[in-house]
């Protein structure tokens, strides 16, 4: 399972659905848009020294995906599907869709436009 920066969020505030979910999961990834993503949202937090601990404690246990020539295959396909169904998703959700697709993984994420994206399947919590 591929974490949306929802769900990392919420894993990260404890949120027990979440916690759940991500704990019952055979393996999970970590989109490296989602981790810049999350940091960013981590660099503006008033509670940032305590993000910033979880992470360095939690990140070794995630495979961090990064973006290769076959994500960029991945995502040239979706967003022209996407545009031709007339239904775009944010550009940062098309990355994460594309990692998706080329690691045939389901995302967790509580963004239902990810259930527009054909062949991706949305876990939520």
């Amino acid at each position: 399972m591929i974490l949306d920066t929802n769900s990392l969020s919420a894993y990260a505030d404890g949120v027990t659905a979440a916690v759940s979910v991500v704990h019952a999961a055979p393996s999970v990834q970590l989109s490296v848009i989602s981790l810049g993503e999350f940091r960013f949202g981590v660099a503006q937090s008033r509670h940032r020294m305590d993000y910033e601990s979880w992470l360095q404690e939690n990140l070794p246990f995630y495979r961090i995906l990064d973006i290769d020539q076959a994500t960029a295959a991945a995502y040239s396909e979706i967003r022209l599907e996407l545009k031709q169904a007339g239904r775009p998703i944010p550009v940062n959700d098309l990355w994460i869709a594309a990692q998706c697709r080329q690691h045939e993984m389901p995302i967790l994420s509580q963004d239902k436009h990810f259930d527009v994206v054909k062949g991706l399947r949305r876990v939520g919590w």
